[in-house]
């Protein structure tokens, strides 16, 4: 793994030669009862760049599919696409535990099937552990990763893979029923190897519930400020999008702003007041 730091007296996208050591797997499971847990998600290398001194661990989540692609959910996103952005995502940061997210139909078939799906994505991107969605139906597939070597994050709660079977992306736990369910599910995957376990779109003393009956840290979307640490996707809390979910603060004005800027620009185009002779290139004299 690279030792190179950013070179924080000029620009952030040049490193230099300067030790510097990635967190691991082992000091995020420390973290747990402790200093919350940062998250963010990061699909690209400049926006790796721009958030890994600010965060714990970056997820290239398989929502890079909505943000990213412009589809619908998260079902049509492939193998190749976690691999691309991943290492993006690896390249670009130092500091930061990078974890990928498993899509759809690369991990549920068997724990061999996930095994070689797995592998090949840390083999590909260079990251420190993957993400995948379930609790018990997924247990054997999380033990048999562990014990192979490769680190896993679970997901319970809203499973937005499951989108289909759930009928929707409403918050999960309000019945008793399911509310068991998914206790259930946060105390196999646990008990199955799991570092980490990202609890999304529950009712709040559920995911307190959760985080103190498990021994992992837990990560909340959606969830309570009780849970271990936090995570959003980044475009969310940049403010990219008009509409967010209900659990989304948005943190920053980015849509606004890049209109703003497409706007000015659009006018210096339009009145011949850009190119500046600042922005020309001129003959040697």
């Amino acid at each position: 793994m690279s030792t190179f730091q950013l070179d924080t007296s000029t620009s952030r996208s040049h490193p230099v030669p300067e030790p510097m050591r990635r967190m691991t797997v082992p000091s995020i499971q420390k973290r747990k009862g402790g200093e919350p847990i940062v998250m963010l998600t990061a699909y690209t290398a400049r926006m790796a760049q721009l958030l890994d001194e600010h965060c714990d661990v970056l997820l290239v989540g398989d929502s890079l599919g909505q943000v990213i692609y412009g589809l619908s959910s998260t079902l049509p996103v492939t193998l190749d696409m976690m691999c691309a952005h991943g290492a993006a995502v690896v390249r670009g940061s130092y500091k930061s535990v990078v974890i990928v997210d498993m899509p759809f139909g690369s991990y549920e078939e068997s724990p061999e099937a996930a095994f070689r799906a797995a592998s090949r994505v840390m083999a590909e991107t260079g990251c420190a552990a993957v993400k995948l969605e379930g609790g018990v139906a997924m247990a054997d597939t999380i033990a048999f990763l562990t014990k192979r070597g490769i680190p896993v994050m679970a997901h319970v709660g809203l499973t937005p893979q499951a989108v289909n079977a759930l009928g929707g992306y409403g918050a999960r736990g309000k019945s008793q029923e399911e509310y068991a369910r998914i206790i259930e599910d946060a105390e196999a995957v646990a008990k199955a190897g799991a570092f980490s376990l990202v609890i999304e779109g529950v009712v709040e003393d559920l995911a307190r519930q959760i985080t103190d009956s498990v021994s992992i840290p837990t990560i909340g979307i959606g969830a309570s400020a009780a849970c271990d640490g936090q995570v959003l996707v980044v475009d969310d809390m940049l403010g990219m999008f008009e509409r967010t979910p209900r659990f989304v603060k948005r943190f920053g004005t980015l849509a606004e702003d890049i209109g703003k800027a497409a706007s000015a620009y659009a006018a210096a185009v339009k009145d011949r007041s850009f190119p500046e002779d600042a922005q020309l290139y001129g003959v040697k004299k």
